[in-house]
């Protein structure tokens, strides 16, 4: 019994992470074939899947909807948690695909866990470990070979996808941080539910949902509700679920699936193309990401901040 809990567990998590890497796919082709601004999708796919995680909350019962805003501490982490982590790794994530493609948007991002490492590392001020140390050498490593194919006087992709990819991957450590207290208290569906709310509705003054620009059509509309439905509620539901049966670290693991699948869909399906030495450096990045989420809870400070990470 114990067994087949935990295979539902690996089910879910890597339904969850597929569905996460075939959406910065389909966000790709909204972008590039049917010329939809990155900016109307994260305010359409932030308030409606805000408002849809908040109202099954109620649904189901949780007091918590409304009890975060009882102190005004709460009120300053879930406004900063909104718009610097929520807000911030959502946008500047499609804005990585729409300057480059979904592959080495989705890669970039997963930086994120080496960014914590050496964060963590100067607030607790304490030596990194060796194997930490192996880690952040081969995510520097990995990210040149994407970057620059192994030469160093081009470029392999464009200069605002490399600079959207990595402050992808800042914002992502933001929102994996920053909100821990909250989630503890109130949960995720609580706080990452307000956060998509409120980051799509302060986006809103910048973007406005009703002045969409784009090619319409039956194929553009199903990718839309796949990227709010089954690329954000259902991943998000999934990945959240998977922690019932298994360790947040071995969930973290699985995630590695994210850019792999990203990367093998672009490529099928968009005619993106990796070179061997960008491959290499795709794979120096999710070695990284294997590395540090094997760390077992308890063995380093990182994976204490990262069990309630929620990724894209």
């Amino acid at each position: 019994m114990k067994d087949s809990l935990r295979v539902k567990g690996i089910f879910l998590v890597m339904l969850g992470t597929l569905l996460w890497g075939i959406s910065g796919v389909v966000a790709q082709y909204l972008f590039q074939s049917k010329n939809f601004a990155p900016e109307w999708l994260v305010v359409i796919r932030m308030i409606f899947s805000g408002a849809i995680i908040l109202t099954f909350s109620l649904i189901k019962g949780d007091k918590s909807v409304f009890e975060i805003w009882s102190k005004k501490e709460n009120i300053i982490k879930i406004l900063i948690f909104s718009i610097l982590g929520m807000l911030g790794v959502q946008y500047s994530y499609f804005a990585a695909i729409h300057h480059g493609n979904a592959a080495t948007a989705t890669i970039l991002q997963y930086l994120s866990p080496v960014i914590i490492t050496i964060y963590l590392a100067f607030y607790n001020k304490k030596l990194p470990t060796l194997k930490q140390v192996a880690c952040v050498f081969m995510a520097i490593l990995g990210t040149f070979l994407i970057i620059t194919k192994g030469n160093l006087n081009s470029l392999a992709i464009s200069k605002p996808a490399i600079f959207w990819g990595v402050l992808s991957a800042f914002a992502c450590a933001i929102y994996t941080l920053q909100p821990s207290s909250l989630l503890k208290k109130y949960g995720s569906l609580c706080v990452v539910g307000w956060g998509m709310l409120i980051g799509g509705i302060a986006f809103s003054f910048v973007q406005s949902p009703f002045n969409c620009v784009g090619s319409w059509s039956f194929e553009s509309f199903l990718a839309i509700i796949f990227v709010v439905l089954f690329g954000t509620l259902i991943a998000f539901y999934c990945y959240l679920e998977s922690l019932k049966y298994i360790e947040p670290y071995e969930a973290s693991v699985f995630t590695c699936i994210e850019p792999l699948s990203a990367s093998i869909l672009s490529i099928v399906f968009l005619n993106v193309t990796f070179s061997l030495i960008q491959w290499i450096g795709a794979l120096c990045i999710i070695i990284t990401i294997s590395m540090l989420s094997l760390t077992k809870k308890g063995d380093s400070s990182v994976d204490k901040e990262k069990n309630e990470d929620i990724t894209n």
